[in-house]
């Protein structure tokens, strides 16, 4: 069990989010990111399955076949795009499971958390261009809005070409147009 481990990767992720959430005015879903990890069922499970260089809910999810954890922390996090994946209508009124485009801020604090995750994982391999290059594998066999992931993707892009300072400015501005 990695218990002290595990509570010092949380609260290295979540002192990044808050950090990169106050950045983009964003200061509620900064104090409040991610507090479910605090949670018995998220908070012992990562201890339990605790590496170092990637999240317990994956190990937890190879070695039992479900992240309960995970389960838990999706339905509570409104910036995962799980938590958003439910029944849609098409035009022709046939449902289908799919992923509703998610508020701008839920999307910009989704952003804060890529960026963090990578870099408490990564460490000092971390690079401008890590959270781009991790959702560009995953981005075509997820149920994400298109809208969303378009919107994720070209932040994410503007990150590894222009660097942290200047894509904070840009998603900044851009959330105050929106009035979100």
């Amino acid at each position: 069990m990695h218990i002290r481990e595990h509570w010092n990767t949380v609260h290295r992720h979540r002192a990044l989010v808050r950090a990169y959430c106050f950045k983009l005015g964003l200061v509620w879903q900064g104090l409040t990111h991610d507090l479910s990890k605090y949670s018995p069922v998220e908070f012992w499970r990562g201890a339990k399955y605790y590496q170092g260089f990637r999240s317990p809910n994956d190990q937890e999810r190879m070695e039992t076949g479900v992240s309960l954890s995970w389960l838990h922390h999706k339905g509570r996090n409104r910036h995962h795009f799980e938590y958003w994946i439910d029944y849609c209508l098409d035009p022709d009124g046939k449902v289908y499971i799919g992923g509703c485009k998610m508020p701008k801020r839920y999307v910009a604090e989704m952003f804060c958390d890529r960026i963090a995750a990578c870099r408490v994982y990564q460490g000092n391999k971390y690079t401008d261009a890590s959270p781009y290059d991790y959702y560009q594998k995953s981005k075509g066999h997820i149920l994400i809005h298109p809208e969303t992931s378009a919107l994720l993707d070209r932040w994410l892009l503007l990150l590894k070409e222009q660097g942290e300072a200047i894509a904070f400015a840009k998603v900044r501005l851009e959330l105050q147009d929106d009035n979100y």
